[in-house]
Order: C-alpha cells, then structure tokens, then sequence
C-alpha cells in the first residue's frame, strides 16, 4: 500500500504525520524542536515543489509512506490521484490519501509562510515548530485512527 499524507505545501503537517507513522517521532511527548528539524523535508521545500510526493520511509507492515503538498487543489488532489491509480491500474485499495490539513494551525501558517514563502527562517521556523507542537497530539491521534486501513491482514 502506498500512504500518502498529504496538506498545503507538504512541509510541516503532512511530513509531521508521516514521521509519527513510521516512528520516527514519539508518541507519548512532544518532539524537541530539534527532532522536527531532523525530520526530511520538515520546513525544507522550496517553491515549486508542492505537488511532490516526497518518500518518507517503510513502515513495518511493508507500505511506502510518502508527504506531499497539494497547495490549493483541495479535494481534487486526492481526486486526481486516485484517478491516476485507476489509469495505472492500480487498485485503489492500495493507495491510502490522508489530508493533514485540518491540523495546521494559525501558527504553522504564519510559521510556514515566513520560512518557505518569504525565506525568512530565523524567524519563521521557530514559529511553524511551536504551531507543530501544538498541534501535535492531534497528528498522533489522526494516525492512530487510521491505523486500521494500513494495518489489515499484513501482520
């Protein structure tokens, strides 16, 4: 199965998810700041790259989890894919689309804007990690309840 995590500009929510997926991150407390730093592609994309599945590891049930930034294409982003896959002949079944976007927060926003669009990542990043950490344990309890779907029978 193919997981792809995906928000705004694939840098901060989504790659943060696909961290706390494949263990990468903690469950049970915050990261340091230094650990989301350590994170590929946290607060790393340049313009241009939204639209990138970025690869982000295996998990141990054997799926490739990817991030991605879909900038405004919205609904149609998981639309497209999976249109894709259908012309691939891929089964649809194993691609699994999770949209973080919910999660960002006003912080990550302003964070995320200074730092990638504007390039200003003194101040910038400390901002998008403190909206990341409070948003966390919203992104650990989103994964967590679509463990199930890529879980399965792959035990």
């Amino acid at each position: 199965m193919k997981v792809i995590y995906h928000c705004f500009g694939g840098s901060h929510s989504s790659v943060t998810a696909a961290a706390i997926h494949l263990g990468l991150l903690p469950r049970d407390r915050l990261p340091a700041a230094a650990e989301l730093m350590s994170l590929p592609y946290f607060d790393a994309r340049s313009l241009g790259e939204e639209g990138e599945i970025k690869y982000m590891g295996i998990d141990p049930y054997g799926n490739n989890v990817y991030a991605a930034g879909k900038k405004n294409l919205g609904s149609r982003f998981e639309a497209l894919l999976y249109d894709l896959a259908t012309a691939l002949g891929l089964p649809r079944q194993e691609l699994l689309l999770l949209n973080t976007s919910p999660f960002v927060n006003r912080l990550m926003v302003l964070g995320g804007f200074t730092s990638r669009r504007l390039g200003m990542t003194t101040p910038g990043r400390p901002i998008v990690i403190l909206g990341t950490r409070r948003a966390y344990f919203q992104l650990v309890e989103f994964v967590d309840q679509h463990r199930p779907l890529w879980e399965g029978n792959r035990r």
